[in-house]
């Protein structure tokens, strides 16, 4: 008789310094230097959420990525863009569903109604009366209520944070303060398991104090001429010393110039 198969427990996997950590992110080509690993680490140990600011394209939301790889965590990722919000980043009711639970329950309803002759009586029953509407199998889970019930640790990245309102930030503060998520007519959740959260800006505009006070802030610039040979040739090693080389020394020289845009890591890793 074959045995049923079961799943594999998650893996969850700590780093006791910023070397270790430093080289669990290198096997899986991420090339951090030595500070950056011990504030990365600082923020895994301490449970706190890290904001990461920097131009784009220097492996910011790479970094979440990697993290997550590296500690056998899942990857909850909110992609911020204007516009956005509690219903895309926290969660939503599904009306549909709700509305076919109605009409399941309509005869039982009906039944129980039919013995009050009185408006105000029959209204008071209704009133005192649950009918489930708003219980979690009603909710639409949205990335921020996702990283608080996954019974699994994750690694819960907010990209490109600047992206948003200030307003959205209000949102995020009891997620980042507390570790918890309140719905109104459910209650409070709070995380199973500490998410480690990675903010990502690319300093389109600046953020409120009280984001920035529940985090742990680093900028993160374009790496050294070295470092930066080192990630084309992790993530590229096909590619010859020499030509990983002349393409950085490009894309540094580039990047001196104005330009609307200046290469990024991953597009010197495509141009090698």
């Amino acid at each position: 008789m074959t045995a049923p198969h079961t799943a594999p427990e998650p893996v969850d996997i700590t780093f006791t310094d910023g070397a270790e950590l430093k080289e669990a992110l290198r096997e899986v080509d991420y090339i951090a230097d030595d500070e950056f690993a011990v504030v990365v680490h600082l923020a895994t140990a301490l449970e706190r959420p890290l904001l990461l600011e920097g131009p784009a394209g220097v492996g910011k939301t790479e970094l979440a990525k990697s993290l997550a790889e590296a500690a056998g965590r899942k990857l909850v990722r909110l992609q911020c863009y204007e516009g956005l919000d509690d219903n895309r980043a926290l969660y939503e009711w599904d009306y549909a569903k709700q509305l076919l639970h109605v009409q399941m329950l309509r005869d039982r309803i009906g039944e129980q109604m039919a013995g009050f002759d009185d408006i105000a009586d029959a209204s008071k029953f209704l009133a005192a009366q649950d009918f489930g509407l708003y219980s979690e199998k009603f909710l639409s889970v949205r990335p921020l209520l996702e990283a608080i019930l996954s019974p699994e640790p994750v690694v819960l990245l907010v990209d490109e944070v600047d992206r948003t309102e200030e307003s959205m930030e209000a949102l995020l503060l009891e997620v980042l303060a507390e570790g918890q998520v309140t719905i109104p007519e459910v209650g409070t959740f709070t995380a199973r398991s500490a998410p480690w959260v990675i903010l990502t800006s690319n300093d389109t505009r600046e953020l409120s104090p009280a984001l920035k006070r529940r985090c742990l802030h680093y900028h993160l610039g374009y790496p050294t001429p070295q470092r930066e040979r080192d990630i084309v040739t992790a993530r590229a090693p096909e590619v010859e010393d020499a030509v990983a080389a002349d393409v950085v020394d490009l894309a540094r020289t580039l990047r001196q110039l104005p330009l609307r845009k200046s290469p990024s890591i991953a597009e010197v890793i495509d141009a090698a």
